[in-house]
């Protein structure tokens, strides 16, 4: 593993955090600005006897890591909005099967095949309820090269700890962005292992939950007889298609998310003491959105920041604090308004909320959202 200070773009040091955080296996199609996160993985890899596969498309990029993950390895897969597109069905299959995986998504403008090269975050609702059916899944965002790094260690850290997809929703701008990236010492990083059974295999069942309600796993060729399958299944693994077999599985699918979603959630704050108005951004716009605050603040205006860190779940609890409290808040997006619907639904008629619209290709300019702010404090 590389160690020490790196000049790194953000693809580049996402592929040495997957590594960092014990990948092993890795397929994926090409697909801008996403390739280079894998064209790295493929180098690299081998040298720690991994594997990467180049698949036909995205949709059996998704599949061959669901299957290698249950053949015991530690698996991701990147695309961009097209191919995150094709593979929301095996979103909600890794949900339903309880597979852990990693998934990045470097956005760019859309729809459709859109800005292929050019920066979005349009992306942002589908990757929470892209796929049919009631599940729940994990997805941080990062704004830095070293955010990239550090992610890709916490979302394989998640998946395997709440077995459940997890997502890593960079954009373009990031993806590409070329800054200093720290690696620290092995020794200094912190990895979750899987969570294997200990019980002998007359005793296992592959979807019985633990007192956390999260299953342990097996390997596929450990002399343990496992079913995974999409269907609503019992504990065993095999298809029960009754109501309540439904609500047994598909509820504690939702609540092994649910009932940990203050623990999960995390921002980044910054000036929100005395602040009357609260600007709410990610990705790269939270550093465009950065610039902006501090020439209000040269005006005399109180703002902050507040920067979801893992988007879903949402900071309803910090949102909910924070509208008891202040004016506004000023969502800033790369796209015409998607994660703004959240703030609105915790905010409540407790402050106003505002958008700051830009629908991609490029980045806000702080000026836009200045006015948003001035705005915002009438």
């Amino acid at each position: 593993m590389l160690t020490g200070a790196h000049f790194l773009d953000g693809d580049q040091a996402a592929c040495e955090g997957a590594l960092a955080a014990g990948a092993n296996f890795a397929a994926g199609y090409p697909i801008t600005p996403s390739t280079e996160i894998v064209e790295r993985f493929a180098v690299r890899v081998p040298t720690v006897g991994g594997i990467f596969l180049q698949m036909e498309d995205e949709l059996a990029s998704s599949m061959a890591v669901v299957g290698a993950t249950w053949g015991g390895a530690k698996a991701f897969t990147v695309t961009s909005g097209p191919g995150f597109s094709l593979m929301m069905e095996h979103v909600g299959y890794a949900a339903m099967t309880e597979t852990p995986l990693v998934l990045v998504n470097v956005q760019r403008g859309g729809p459709s095949t859109g800005l292929p090269t050019l920066p979005g975050q349009g992306d942002m609702m589908q990757a929470r309820w892209g796929s049919h059916g009631d599940y729940e899944i994990i997805a941080l965002c990062p704004n830095s090269p070293q955010e990239c790094f550090d992610q890709m260690i916490e979302a394989f850290n998640l998946t395997e700890e709440y077995r459940t997809p997890v997502l890593v929703m960079m954009d373009e701008c990031v993806g590409h962005m070329t800054e200093k990236v720290v690696i620290p010492p092995a020794e200094e990083i912190k990895v979750l292992p899987r969570r294997y059974t200990t019980l002998p295999p007359s005793e296992y069942q592959p979807f019985r939950p633990g007192p956390d309600g999260i299953p342990e796993m097996v390997k596929a060729g450990d002399g343990y007889r496992i079913h995974v399958t999409g269907l609503t299944h019992d504990e065993q693994g095999y298809p029960a298609m009754d109501w309540r077999a439904q609500h047994k599985l598909v509820s504690r699918l939702v609540r092994k998310i649910r009932d940990h979603a203050d623990r999960i959630a995390r921002c980044e704050e910054d000036g929100l003491e005395d602040a009357d108005v609260v600007v709410v951004a990610y990705g790269i716009t939270s550093r465009v959105a950065q610039r902006a605050i501090q020439m209000a603040r040269a005006e005399g205006l109180r703002v902050g920041l507040l920067r979801p860190v893992v988007v879903w779940p949402f900071p309803e609890r910090r949102v909910r604090e924070l509208a008891q409290r202040v004016h506004a808040f000023v969502v800033v997006e790369m796209n015409y308004g998607q994660m703004v619907y959240e703030v609105e639904r915790c905010a409540g008629d407790q402050a106003r909320t505002l958008l700051v619209p830009h629908g991609g290709g490029s980045v806000h300019e702080p000026e836009e959202i200045l006015k948003a702010i001035r705005e915002a404090m009438e």
